[in-house]
């Protein structure tokens, strides 16, 4: 997302599935552009295992940065493609119902007490891609920032997707960090189970990982870590039988 060439080129491959049929939800973050606004205002971001530490004044530059800004971006580019972009975010028509993560620890870090995917169905019909920024509100009102994967993978559940796919920055799951051959192509989830207990998945892996393992869980059928940075890494995983990245199976 941050290369400009390649945003580009997911937005035309989005464009082009939902041409051939294909119904896609495209669920977004903005980490970088988050952070660019924290930095250009003074604030440090802070992490804790891969999440965010959100306080208020942090949270409110997430809200505005990912649902006025990368939101409207996305669905610019998508219209601009020729597809019909409509972007939301959790809190429109209740679609994402938010409560504090890790008992409040992160501040307003959020994990996701309920999805009601209504205003989807009406969307996905047209012919629409529905284009949603991670955040939600509780049942106050109380907006808080959710992983834009884990809210993918709750969406899927949900909707019950064939398939979750989350672009990443990396070639997927690697057994060696440094070892771009040790790729995992598929694994099931008593597979991954392993990898966790063995430290070969770390850090923002993890929440990753865990969300496909929830996605699957709940009815998705393969849930896949693809490499964004491959030119047309989203057809190569969809339409072909090699893949970009690393599927995970029940």
């Amino acid at each position: 997302m941050t290369d400009e060439s390649l945003k580009d080129g997911v937005i035309k491959d989005l464009v082009l599935l939902s041409c051939v049929g294909l119904r896609p939800v495209f669920v977004h973050g903005g980490g970088p552009e988050i952070n660019q606004w924290l930095k250009k205002l003074g604030i440090q971001p802070r992490f804790e295992g891969g999440l965010r530490v959100t306080d208020e004044a942090t949270m409110e530059i997430v809200e505005m940065v990912l649902v006025g800004k990368v939101n409207k971006s996305l669905v610019s580019l998508i219209n601009k493609a020729g597809g019909i972009g409509v972007g939301l975010c959790g809190k429109d028509a209740r679609l994402i119902t938010a409560r504090p993560a890790r008992g409040g620890s992160l501040g307003f870090v959020g994990e996701v007490s309920a999805v009601d995917t209504s205003i989807l169905d009406s969307i996905i019909k047209s012919g629409a891609i529905p284009v949603i920024a991670s955040v939600a509100s509780d049942k106050e009102g109380q907006a808080y920032n959710i992983n834009a994967d884990t809210a993918a993978g709750e969406i899927a559940a949900s909707l019950g997707a064939e398939k979750l796919i989350l672009l990443t920055d990396v070639p997927g799951i690697m057994l060696d960090v440094n070892d771009s051959k040790s790729l995992v192509k598929e694994i099931d989830i008593k597979g991954i189970k392993k990898l966790i207990e063995d430290g070969k998945v770390s850090g923002g892996m993890i929440p990753k990982v865990e969300c496909c393992v929830r996605s699957l869980a709940q009815g998705v059928r393969t849930a896949s870590i693809v490499d964004g940075r491959l030119p047309h890494s989203l057809l190569l995983e969809i339409l072909t039988d090699e893949g970009a990245g690393t599927m995970i199976v029940g």
